[in-house]
């Protein structure tokens, strides 16, 4: 009895170790353009000064110019936010030895733009005074329902990995049944533009150009299905 038992178990569990072996395992990709409609700009003012309150007072002079100029252009108050700030010692080393040539004072802000036809506005609109460097890092562009367009890609990348699950098995003579696994893979991030670095004393008499072409929504996604 114990001996019938125990090559029942070994039958079933071999059974069991081959039904979970006869799977079709494939990758889908997905890969859809579009044209952005949102755009993200970095913007910063440096300023120097042997002393640190007046430092501090020529950047936040340099910065409320620089927000003003922006908002001037048509954006809003929530279009703006503050990413970072620092105010560090100016450091010159002779002879082994740190002096302090005075203070480096560094605000930059975020800016979103959600109508692109004002992009090249806010760009121009920048503008700095003798003590006051700005950097503009960017355009980034985006779209405003990334979630959509997203969920479109992996729904067809999902499509395109059963589609080759089905051409594999059937030239192997099988079929497939359900869908038991789905796994989206990591995509690397491409690299942010570097900052250009602009002094600027005048507006620009010539609007800047500015192409924002297509965006690249890609979606992979491997799929593991039964194998009839």
């Amino acid at each position: 009895m114990i001996r019938s038992l125990l090559l029942a178990c070994i039958v079933l569990f071999g059974a069991a170790s081959a039904h979970a072996q006869s799977v079709v395992v494939t990758q889908g990709e997905a890969t859809l353009k579009r044209v952005p409609d949102r755009a993200w700009l970095t913007m910063a003012t440096e300023t120097r000064d042997p002393q640190a309150p007046e430092a501090r007072r020529l950047s936040a002079e340099g910065m409320t110019a620089l927000q003003a100029a922006v908002k001037g252009a048509g954006l809003s108050d929530d279009a703006i936010r503050t990413t970072g700030y620092s105010l560090v010692p100016d450091m010159e080393w002779k002879n082994g030895r740190g002096i302090v040539r005075g203070y480096l004072v560094r605000n930059q802000i975020e800016v979103r733009i959600d109508d692109l036809d004002k992009l090249s506005a806010v760009i121009d609109a920048v503008n700095a005074s003798k003590s006051t460097t700005v950097s503009v890092t960017g355009p980034r562009f985006g779209l405003k329902d990334a979630t959509s367009v997203q969920a479109e890609a992996l729904r067809m990348a999902v499509a395109s990995a059963v589609e080759r699950a089905r051409a594999m098995a059937s030239g192997a003579g099988r079929m497939i049944g359900q869908v038991v696994r789905i796994e989206e893979s990591n995509l690397a991030q491409p690299m942010p533009p570097q900052p250009v670095m602009m002094r600027m004393s005048a507006e620009s008499a010539t609007p800047t150009p500015i192409e924002p072409g297509e965006i690249e929504v890609h979606a992979v996604v491997t799929v593991t299905s039964e194998l009839r």
